[in-house]
């Protein structure tokens, strides 16, 4: 008989390529866990799982049968979900996934109105691109994800909750005489610069100036929009940032902020989880929360654009 306890365990083989690192994160000795999978290939009667000495791969079989039984404990840990879910909203802990250009401006207003609104809630965060993100909703490792919207999978549903604008980051001291359009025009006697690749924002940016190619376009490999900002208020170069970040990135004059003629460039930042998560009541309450934060993210923006005053944030329908 297949049991729960022998599936985890080839899927912890199958996330980390090593018996001693799947234990660990099953909490039991190597040999118990390897036994495990010894009788679990004895059921089934086929190879799981190659024994090297680097360490351990999944055979054509193994990878279809630890596929197939994570979805089967993504199954059962649904179940656990909506038990808890029943008893009362947001009172079991949350996985939530947030990226980089979203989560170091948005929880520090979130996660206070979380504690006040259900201080039962646990929030278990973690911070990194959307594609692994996304990986990582679909196996089961996070429950919910707040980024940039759309995202296109089947087994994925999401929910609009706010449109954050995109703002132009100048040198210090410069102005613009009015809001200017987002065309490579505006870059030929300045540098545009962006996240290294592999963030969304890099090719957002890319897409609304329609400059397709990267000629003219600096990364330096920068992770995080602090250090792109260094870049701008060093002249540089000039980059865009989202509403969002203005209050943190643009304290203190560092950088001069001017706004886009409309259409404005934007982003839709939204949530994302699995279709087979019973948890949605939980997610749009949750959402509720973090069109606030944005809210109070996004209001004191104002301060910091040159020209006239910056319109109200704009709520997705």
């Amino acid at each position: 008989m297949i049991s729960l306890k022998q599936l985890r365990y080839l899927d912890a083989i199958a996330r980390h390529g090593h018996f001693g690192k799947a234990a660990a994160q099953c909490a039991v000795s190597q040999p118990a866990l390897s036994m495990q999978i010894q009788e679990l290939e004895q059921e089934l009667g086929v190879q799981l799982v190659e024994r090297r000495r680097q360490g351990a791969q999944l055979t054509p079989a193994g990878r279809e049968i630890a596929r197939r039984a994570q979805r089967v404990l993504n199954e059962v840990r649904d179940i656990g979900d909506f038990a808890r879910q029943s008893l009362e909203p947001l009172s079991a802990p949350i996985r939530l996934g947030v990226i980089p250009t979203v989560a170091p401006y948005v929880l520090p207003a979130l996660l206070p109105l979380v504690s006040a609104g259900y201080p039962q809630l646990v929030l278990r965060l973690r911070e990194t691109h959307t594609q692994q993100l996304m990986a990582e909703l679909i196996d089961g490792t996070l429950d919910l994800l707040l980024l940039a919207l759309p995202v296109e999978h089947p087994e994925i549903e999401t929910l609009r909750l706010i449109e954050d604008r995109f703002l132009l980051a100048m040198p210090p001291g410069r102005k613009l005489g009015g809001r200017v359009r987002a065309t490579p025009e505006l870059f030929a006697h300045d540098r545009l610069l962006l996240l290294e690749e592999g963030h969304c924002l890099r090719d957002q940016a890319l897409a609304f100036c329609h400059l397709r190619q990267a000629e003219g376009v600096d990364t330096f490999g920068a992770s995080s929009l602090s250090t792109i900002v260094q870049m701008v208020a060093n002249d540089m170069g000039l980059t865009f940032l989202p509403e969002i970040s203005i209050g943190v990135e643009a304290m203190g004059g560092r950088v001069s902020i001017g706004r886009f003629a409309d259409p404005e460039p934007s982003r839709t930042l939204g949530l994302a989880w699995r279709t087979t998560c019973p948890r949605k009541e939980d997610f749009v309450a949750l959402g509720a929360l973090v069109v606030e934060a944005v809210r109070q993210c996004q209001r004191p923006a104002t301060a910091f654009v040159s020209g006239r005053r910056a319109r109200e944030p704009r709520a997705t329908t």
